[in-house]
């Protein structure tokens, strides 16, 4: 067979990706010496990938269906660089088998496997009919295709029969659009229809599946590797059970829940999975574990998946590599024929988003991201300090990850760089993401899915052995620092503190919202020393060893710590041991015009209006949607806080709106 087989070089690749996946690309390509062409939108013009690669071509326009998505315009950008190979990353066109049919048809190599696998993968229903005739367990389920199959009576029959609680899932696509849970007959036939919807939205097809759902599972997946000599390996399991809204933001490997039997068996049935699809290149079979120990196919991701690097660590393996030289009509690499997997990794997703308000997308400019150096953590990034967040794309900033002997010293490591991370200018989960490293259950590796519908992100959030009132101490230290600022620029007596007298007087004052709390802030230097109040809130003793605009050193109720200060117009970032705070400096003089109406509902992101559920005049109860937003690939859905009536609807379906414009005027009805 390999006499038949005809090896290709790869001299030049283009990345038809974006963000930390085409950055990563680019980085073993240079080591591998493959020149490398980037993709950008018009959102993407500044991004830090487009300056690394070689050269980049720019696809005008910002939505993913008018550039990455356009497999047209990528394959003629190749032809113009003079690309011989086209690596997809994931996401956009990396499952795509038309796609890859077409990189055949004009001569270009698609780094990644054949089209038919892609195709009898693409489909989730498919897959599940070729695993199950390769001997793999699968989960019962039903097919919704069309707007006949929703009726109600067939939607009713067919749960009875899987029994409920019963997943909804797209057939096409990922990342936990078009999902939903469903625990009984009554929300059976809404949820059907939102999912519907929202897997068009994202994939372009509506198609959706009804499967059992296995309460508390885990999951898990293997990674495999295949080449077009007939070889299929695994490369062990990762688990992946820390989600939220299905997408997964924790992973690592190897699993606390696999043992060397059980890994044995995950391994041979997804290497049986590869092989019947004949496969090449990265691939990862997906799991769900039950409590019991039996395991059932989810589905094949025929791509790297976003948390490889987990397995590139504790394998030693660049899979990127992997790719390119079995792409290029290489076997598998030797390394990857006798693997031994040693230590741990963990890794984290570091997302733009307000975990408080039900972990929705943010945008804006990310004006500072600094990491720290510390052996063992690696960070995979696609943005950097003054990037700008769109609203087209997901809102993922960075993948922090550890390496260690254990996987105690894997989560420690990836907490503390987190905790020493400084992230201006966007709300971010790193608080969250640094709570459950340090949760108890999650340390004992009792994890599953449903780990954060036990765990109260708020309180995950709450730093370990903070006691002091955060928001207030840093809310103090914005305003000293202020103040510092305002004497470096006096042309008189610049080191003299503002508000000095010598004798009693009135104390200077400054007001700053966090959130959506106000904190009124006190002070006053006089002979005596610095007195402070912040809200309900005074330090017993104060003393300062150092003020800046950029840094107040001070001894605080008897501890001493450094506070790093940066400001951007009326906003303050404070970082300290205590954590990371964004106060906003509230105006003294408001402009009255700015106000908004009482009963308007805002934008809580920028993004699309997608649906309206209401009219103006209609009578609407707490609760009832109102309407849906669409932001970075996810829909949001609008309701109404309290009874009353729609007095006014100022957008309409397809309106563009900025985070905070009002959507809804909803008024108490009664006379």
């Amino acid at each position: 067979m390999s006499s038949t087989l005809q090896r290709r070089s790869i001299t030049k690749l283009l990345i038809a990706n974006r963000g930390e996946i085409a950055a990563r690309i680019i980085r073993t390509a240079r080591h591998m010496d493959i020149a490398t062409v980037a993709l950008y939108s018009d959102a993407d013009h500044d991004a830090p990938y487009v300056l690394q690669a070689d050269e980049s071509i720019h696809l005008p326009g910002t939505a993913p269906a008018d550039t990455y998505l356009r497999a047209d315009l990528v394959l003629a950008a190749a032809r113009r660089a003079g690309a011989d190979a086209i690596h997809p990353g994931y996401g956009f066109l990396s499952e795509n088998a038309q796609f890859a049919r077409d990189c055949a048809a004009a001569g270009v190599i698609f780094v990644g496997p054949s089209p038919a696998a892609i195709a009898a993968m693409g489909s989730k229903i498919e897959a599940k009919r070729v695993m199950a005739a390769a001997g793999v367990l699968v989960l019962p389920g039903t097919t919704v295709a069309t707007e006949s199959d929703e009726d109600p009576e067939r939607l009713r029959a067919a749960a009875q029969e899987i029994g409920f609680p019963i997943l909804v899932k797209a057939a096409f696509g990922g990342g936990g659009r078009g999902m939903r849970i469903v625990s009984a007959e009554a929300g059976l036939v809404e949820a059907v229809r939102d999912a519907r919807r929202e897997a068009a939205s994202a994939f372009g097809d509506g198609t959706v599946f009804l499967e059992k759902f296995i309460e508390s599972p885990r999951h898990i997946e293997v990674q495999i590797f295949g080449d077009s000599y007939g070889n299929v390996v695994h490369l062990g399991e990762r688990e992946c059970s820390i989600q939220r809204r299905y997408q997964k933001i924790i992973e690592e490997s190897p699993s606390t829940a696999v043992d060397d039997a059980l890994r044995d068996e995950l391994g041979r049935a997804a290497v049986a999975a590869g092989k019947s699809l004949a496969y090449e290149g990265a691939g990862t079979v997906e799991f769900v574990l039950a409590p019991d120990g039996r395991f059932y196919f989810l589905e094949v991701n025929t791509r790297l998946q976003v948390e490889h690097p987990v397995t590139e660590l504790v394998t030693g393996i660049d899979l990127v590599r992997g790719q390119l030289l079995v792409a290029a009509g290489e076997p598998l690499p030797e390394e990857m024929l006798d693997v031994s997997p040693t230590g741990h990794a963990v890794e984290v997703r570091l997302y733009a988003e307000d975990v408080a308000a039900g972990f929705i997308p943010t945008s804006g400019t990310l004006t500072t991201m600094e990491f720290p150096d510390l052996a063992g953590v690696r960070i995979d990034a696609g943005f950097a300090s003054g990037s700008q967040l769109s609203t087209y794309y997901d809102p993922m900033l960075a993948k922090v990850i550890g390496y260690g002997a254990d996987r105690t010293t894997a989560c420690d490591l990836v907490a503390r760089a987190l905790q020493e991370t400084r992230l201006h200018g966007v709300t971010t989960n790193r608080d969250l993401l640094i709570g459950i490293l340090r949760e108890p259950e999650f340390r004992a590796g009792a994890i599953d899915t449903g780990y954060l519908d036990r765990h109260d992100p708020a309180q995950l959030m709450v730093r370990r052995g903070v006691t002091a009132p955060v928001a207030r101490v840093h809310a103090l230290v914005a305003a000293l620092a202020a103040q510092a600022d305002r004497r470096a620029g006096s042309p008189i007596l610049p080191g003299l503190p503002s508000g000095f007298r010598t004798l009693h007087s009135a104390p200077q004052s400054v007001s700053f919202h966090c959130g959506d709390e106000q904190i009124d802030v006190e002070y006053r230097f006089d002979r005596t020393g610095l007195t402070a109040r912040c809200g309900d809130w005074a330090p017993h003793t104060l003393v300062l060893n150092e003020t800046t605009a950029e840094l107040v050193d001070a001894v605080i109720d008897g501890v001493r710590r450094r506070y790093r200060v940066a400001t951007t117009g009326t906003a303050y970032f404070v970082d300290s041991a205590l954590g990371g705070t964004e106060l906003r400096e509230v105006e003294r003089f408001p402009d009255p015009s700015r106000a908004q109406q009482a009963g308007s509902l805002l934008a809580p992101m920028p993004g699309t209006v997608v649906r309206i559920e209401v009219t103006e005049g209609q009578t609407v109860s707490a609760g009832a949607p109102v309407m849906v937003l669409e932001a970075m690939k996810m829909q949001h859905v609008i309701r109404s806080p309290a009874d009353g009536v729609v007095v006014e609807l100022p957008v309409d379906v397809g309106t563009q709106v900025e985070s905070g414009q009002v959507l809804a005027i909803v008024q108490d009805g009664a006379e």
